[in-house]
């Protein structure tokens, strides 16, 4: 006669033979699509700040209080204005001046975009990198005109602030 305790074992091991795992059985699970990725970045604060990969490749470059120099700090989660959806807006505004802003893809391949923003012929006032990792689409780099480089260094701290209390009121509205 065998003893139940070796029965017991018996039926776990045979269970575990006979039950297909998740993992062995899923299938790879799609990419994730652009489109449905900045939905979801646009309108929740918290997916947004998932997915930027801080400290951004390219730190916040601002001239010194000498007025000659820069100054460079890193690209942090603390100062980063939070992105609502109009921001991607793909559009050409000619304004009265003759002066043209453009703000649309300058690179968009299946795992890379790279969305601008900013007057033609002049510096851009938003630059976003995007890569797509491991099936998933994640902001790699990024430049902001509210860290321009006319910005003095001593104005940071104020600014950060300004850009906390701005995200405050993104955050109440998509959490």
């Amino acid at each position: 006669m065998i003893p139940r305790f070796y029965l017991l074992v018996l039926l776990v091991f045979t269970l575990m033979a006979y039950t297909p795992t998740r993992a062995l059985n899923s299938p790879p699970s799609p990419e994730e699509t652009f489109d449905v990725f900045l939905v979801k970045f646009t309108n929740s604060a918290a997916f947004q700040l998932s997915r930027i990969q801080f400290p951004l490749k390219s730190p916040i470059i601002l001239l010194a209080d000498d007025g000659e120099t820069e100054k460079s700090f890193p690209f942090t989660q603390e100062k980063w204005p939070l992105l609502e959806e109009g921001t991607f807006k793909t559009e050409r505004l000619e304004q009265e001046d003759g002066s043209v802003y453009l703000s649309h893809f300058v690179i968009d391949e299946d795992k890379q975009k790279v969305f601008e923003a900013g007057f033609e012929e002049s510096e851009v006032d938003l630059r976003l990198e995007f890569h797509l990792i491991n099936g998933k689409w994640y902001m790699v780099d990024g430049y902001t005109g509210w860290y321009g480089f006319d910005l003095p260094a001593s104005e940071l701290k104020e600014t950060v602030k300004q850009v906390q209390e701005d995200n405050k009121i993104f955050k109440e509205l998509h959490p």
